[in-house]
């Protein structure tokens, strides 16, 4: 049987301001069920939390949320930087984003995204009675793809991954690898509805209840790949000159080559 669902943006929520109650304004601009997910924007998150420094700033923010850079390029406008920051996200500019942010200033990422998707499914639950799941969205561009989507960097109440692994397809060979990022995948699909500039910040998702659980399940945090196993932890020209660097040095230490 197909599986069918629907994305709805919640409309007519009002301008985000540090110290509102985001749970109680999204509880009570749109009807919930059991099984229902919201993918909620992080700007709005982000606001209502005080995440706010002024445009001046803007270059010293990144730097303070940077935990490790990947990879810089010069172009005319300045330097683009791609690196790890607090929340073990991997972007430009460490997620600080001048894009529906109040006139004059930058908009910091949540600190804590798992746990402020936790904490607004928390209280929506209670307010609605009904158990839904939160996603928090952000824009991010992706290696080797032209353009960005959204994706999940904060979740409560959801499966983030939907795990086949040990399955067959439908030929019925075994699945190996296959664990789609569900998670991310919504988050994608809801930013159709959000659009960037239509003042729709929330999308409810219904239909897919099947991935909607308890509030412990792992959030968007066990998404990133460990440092282990990721293949592609600096970018091209950082790695060259690394490995020009250590060659340099090796050569040094051993003396000068015998005539």
């Amino acid at each position: 049987m197909a599986v069918k669902f629907s994305i709805e943006g919640v409309e007519g929520l009002p301008e985000i301001s540090s110290g509102d109650d985001l749970a109680a304004l999204i509880a009570g601009a749109t009807e919930l069920g059991d099984g229902d997910i919201l993918v909620v924007t992080s700007k709005i998150v982000s606001k209502s939390e005080g995440r706010v420094v002024q445009a001046d700033d803007r270059e010293q923010a990144i730097t303070d949320e940077t935990v490790r850079v990947v990879a810089t390029r010069e172009h005319d406008g300045g330097v683009t930087r791609i690196v790890e920051n607090r929340q073990g996200i991997i972007g430009a500019a460490a997620g600080v984003d001048a894009s529906n942010a109040p006139h004059g200033t930058v908009l910091l990422l949540p600190v804590d995204p798992d746990a402020s998707a936790r904490a607004l499914a928390t209280g929506i639950r209670a307010l609605t009675g009904a158990s839904v799941g939160v996603i928090l969205s952000d824009t991010l561009g992706r290696p080797w793809r032209e353009g960005q989507t959204d994706t999940a960097i904060g979740a409560a109440g959801v499966h983030v991954f939907e795990d086949l692994r040990g399955q067959a397809d439908a030929s019925g060979k075994p699945l190996a690898v296959t664990m789609p990022c569900v998670a991310d995948e919504i988050a994608g699909a809801a930013e159709l509805v959000k659009g960037k500039s239509s003042g729709v910040p929330v999308a409810v998702v219904r239909g897919l209840g099947r991935f909607v659980g308890d509030l412990d399940l792992p959030g968007a945090r066990s998404i990133q790949r460990p440092a282990e196993r990721d293949l592609f932890r600096v970018g091209a020209d950082e790695a060259y000159n690394d490995g020009y660097r250590d060659g340099f040095d090796e050569a040094q230490a051993e003396g000068p080559l015998a005539e």
